[in-house]
């Protein structure tokens, strides 16, 4: 932070590849970290907290998303942006979604005009906290937990960011959901969103970083809810299995099409039963049962 005044490190990038480069970049740079992107002409624009060195972040971040297949050539030029400026940049482009038969999502400013009186209406603004309905893998997850969440249900949402998929889980029906995100500016989004949508009373907000070990506290819980990349997703599995109840089901998301054989070969690895995916763009979303035994 410069000077003591919060600041974005704000990253454009563009692809040698034409076509669908440019949504997989944009998906690719959330992943790694981005709190927002956003279209410019040929240029995707994401909007980092910011580096202590970042000359070394462009350089690891060119380096990460030239090893993805599909990206092509990057090329990056970079700049700064005030908070204030971002805190209405990322209102831009948000508005109603229906994820499924029953569930809308909608930002605070924007009234829903295709509610109907038995549908399920969230209101979300997620700030700098990851986790609206224009991601893939959130409508994944969503879409998936229509179908798994159960009255009374315990659950767990691990990285939780701005609180969407823990507010549908307790406005579906589930009876308490933890809450489990790491970081402050995701966890002040969270608990406002639990506040707005009126679950205080099911969603429990944890500021913590989710372990294998630490996951395990909380069981015995009914269903887990996992929205985050790959590479943090893989060391929870073995936690997540002790975490649940026999006959219990797993959501993960964050997983791009080409990982998404080899995770689903370490989760049922790790005991559980493959049930079934979601595509969304090159996003997968998997539902997993825990088995007996």
């Amino acid at each position: 932070m410069s000077g003591g005044v919060r600041r974005w490190f704000e990253v454009r990038v563009r692809s040698s590849t034409p076509g669908d480069a440019a949504g997989l970049l944009a998906d690719l740079l959330v992943s790694l970290g981005a709190r927002g992107s956003e279209e410019r002409g040929a240029w995707q624009v994401a909007y980092f907290e910011e580096p202590d060195d970042p000359d070394a972040f462009l350089e690891a971040l060119r380096s990460a998303l030239a090893d993805e297949p599909g990206v092509g050539r990057v090329y990056l030029e970079h700049g700064w942006k005030p908070h204030e400026e971002w805190a209405e940049t990322w209102k831009r482009g948000l508005g109603e979604r229906r994820l499924t038969p029953r569930v809308i999502v909608h930002p605070s400013w924007v009234e829903p005009l295709e509610a109907r009186e038995d549908d399920v209406v969230i209101v979300l603004d997620p700030g700098m906290a990851f986790g609206t309905a224009e991601h893939g893998t959130t409508r994944g997850c969503v879409r998936l937990m229509d179908r798994a969440v159960r009255p009374h249900d315990r659950l767990l949402d691990v990285g939780s960011g701005s609180g969407i998929l823990a507010i549908v889980a307790a406005r579906t029906g589930a009876d308490h959901v933890v809450a489990i995100e790491a970081d402050p500016l995701a966890c002040e989004a969270l608990a406002e969103n639990v506040e707005r949508n009126g679950v205080q009373d099911r969603v429990e907000v944890v500021r913590s970083f989710a372990t294998a070990e630490s996951v395990v506290a909380y069981g015995p819980v009914s269903g887990i809810i996992a929205n985050i990349e790959a590479g943090l997703l893989e060391p929870l599995f073995d936690g997540f299995a002790l975490a649940l109840r026999p006959g219990g089901w797993l959501i993960v998301s964050g997983i791009l099409d080409f990982e998404w054989e080899g995770i689903r070969s370490r989760i049922e690895a790790a005991g559980f039963a493959f049930h079934e995916v979601d595509a969304d763009g090159p996003w997968r979303s998997g539902r997993f049962e825990r088995t007996t035994g």
